[in-house]
């Protein structure tokens, strides 16, 4: 008995939930920009429907990393961690960004392919990733300092 409440004490207090959860949405929104970029490139719509599907799982997974963050923010740091007020605006505005792309896409699915959007529609899957990447990048330095 001592070792299954071992085990959830281990899951559940000892190790931090953010940490795995907080590379969906770097690589979510990495790999949406290459299939999009590729699907330009190639002029294949099942590339440009990766790249929308992979959007959206961004957007689910920005917001399991961001409650996750916070909990070990207050768990594991006791509320005392720096750039927090940074990361949280920028979470935000990633949640937000793919999200708001990514219903974009499903209401009109030709916005690749339409000439007065795709210059936008790009603009918004390169700042997804760059957004994910500070982010990404913020965590570092809270973690091992800079």
């Amino acid at each position: 008995m001592e070792s299954i409440t071992g085990l959830f004490d281990t899951i559940f207090n000892v190790h931090p939930w953010h940490v795995p959860l907080v590379h969906f949405p770097i690589a979510l929104t990495g790999a949406s920009l290459l299939f999009l970029l590729l699907a330009l490139w190639q002029r294949n719509e099942s590339l440009e429907r990766a790249a929308f599907y992979s959007l959206t799982l961004a957007a689910i997974s920005t917001v399991v990393a961001g409650l996750t963050g916070y909990r070990d923010y207050v768990v594991r740091f006791e509320g005392d961690a720096p750039y927090v007020n940074a990361k949280i605006f920028l979470a935000i505005s990633l949640f937000v960004l793919t999200t708001a792309t990514a219903v974009v896409r499903w209401r009109q699915a030709e916005v690749l392919w339409n000439p007065a959007t795709v210059v936008l529609y790009v603009l918004a899957f390169a700042g997804s990733f760059i957004l994910a990447a500070i982010l990404g990048f913020l965590g570092g330095v809270i973690l091992y300092g800079f």
